[in-house]
């Protein structure tokens, strides 16, 4: 087996699914993930699920893994944008745009689902679900690279806490992915997530640092008419 220890973010794309430790990130705290300008703009995205896989099972699963089974090979479509930001310093994410719309996506229009920002850290939201659930998540580390011009790889540490009535869930989650411009109004990427146990599970140490579940996704990103 391929070591997991990449140097670069590209060196860890190539080595999926063969992966034993998180990637090594710079710690944030508001410092907001920066995209190459040729990323500015809205854009309409078919996600796809490709792969997925239980490196530990069956000693160790993620509580959703199975039911994302449904997700595989099925198409997903939503908007997402990326805009200006003379604050941080270039372009970047509209999280709350984002989030709201991958949401409606997997759980569909009806579902009531309110993303709450947080106004002083763009690293930190709250998704308030029906039933009483809440995830609250925040971004802990993050990496970028930019080998050629038209090239775009990011990595993000993700702390998430999932509540329901009566029930607590933490976990780490990886999601890495490569950009590449294809031309001024279209992006294809691959996009790589991982589920860390947090060490506030009984069974962290059993995983040793190694993932628990793992999903690679492929997106088409075509520029929006409104976003030209």
């Amino acid at each position: 087996m391929p070591s997991a220890l990449a140097d670069s973010l590209s060196d860890r794309v190539e080595r999926f699914p063969y992966w034993q430790r998180k990637p090594n990130v710079t710690v944030v705290n508001r410092e907001d993930l920066l995209y190459p300008d040729w990323m500015a703009g809205t854009w309409d995205v078919t996600s796809t699920l490709l792969q997925l896989e239980a490196p530990l099972a069956p000693d160790l699963k993620s509580p959703g893994f199975e039911g994302n089974r449904r997700y595989l090979n099925q198409p997903l479509s939503f908007q997402v944008r990326f805009q200006a930001n003379p604050k941080a310093g270039g372009v970047v994410g509209d999280r709350t745009f984002n989030s709201a719309n991958i949401s409606k996506a997997y759980f569909g229009d009806t579902t009531e689902i309110e993303i709450i920002p947080d106004a002083d850290n763009p690293n930190r939201q709250v998704i308030d679900m029906a039933g009483g659930q809440e995830l609250v998540s925040v971004v802990r580390g993050r990496s970028r690279e930019q080998p050629e011009g038209d090239r775009f790889l990011s990595t993000e540490i993700i702390y998430q806490v999932f509540r329901t009535p009566g029930q607590i869930y933490f976990n780490e989650v990886e999601t890495t992915t490569d950009y590449r411009q294809q031309d001024s109004s279209h992006i294809e990427s691959e996009q790589l997530t991982a589920i860390y146990l947090s060490p506030k599970d009984p069974a962290y140490f059993r995983a040793n640092g190694s993932p628990v579940a793992l999903y690679r996704y492929h997106l088409e990103l075509t520029r929006a008419e409104s976003g030209k």
